[in-house]
């Protein structure tokens, strides 16, 4: 049996009028993005939850700035989502180049922070990786 799950963002599915659901790992991979593109205190209920990478923007790029991404982003997944993925390796990539391996894709755009996620479903003990591009 494939596990569904609820939609992100939320949507009325057309032919049934409920809820739209995707399968397990994709509804994963949004919860993923959730966590790390939300910035703490910015839901009311759960002022911690969050990485807010949207901040590495703002930040100088050097080595420091992919260094604290990655530590930012393995704390978080671990914080908020540590009982659904187990993350294996974290690499990013900004202008000035990366931390843990390339990052596949075109060459990136000044100010782009580029962050690549390999982890294990828990439930599957499948690996799956997911990208996630702040810019």
């Amino acid at each position: 049996m494939i596990r569904k799950d609820i939609r992100f963002p939320f949507a009325i599915d057309a032919a049934s009028g409920q809820a739209a659901q995707t399968d397990y790992a994709c509804h994963v991979e949004q919860m993923i993005q959730q966590v790390l593109l939300t910035n703490p205190g910015e839901r009311v209920c759960m002022p911690t939850f969050g990485a807010g990478l949207r901040r590495l923007l703002f930040a100088p790029v050097n080595s420091s700035l992919a260094a604290t991404a990655k530590i930012t982003v393995t704390q978080a997944l671990n914080q908020w989502l540590g009982n659904q993925i187990t993350v294996q390796e974290v690499t990013v990539a900004t202008q000035s180049g990366s931390t843990g391996g390339p990052v596949p894709g075109p060459p990136l755009q000044d100010g782009m922070v580029v962050v690549q996620i390999s982890y294990v479903l828990i439930e599957t003990q499948t690996i799956q990786q997911t990208q996630v591009q702040v810019i």
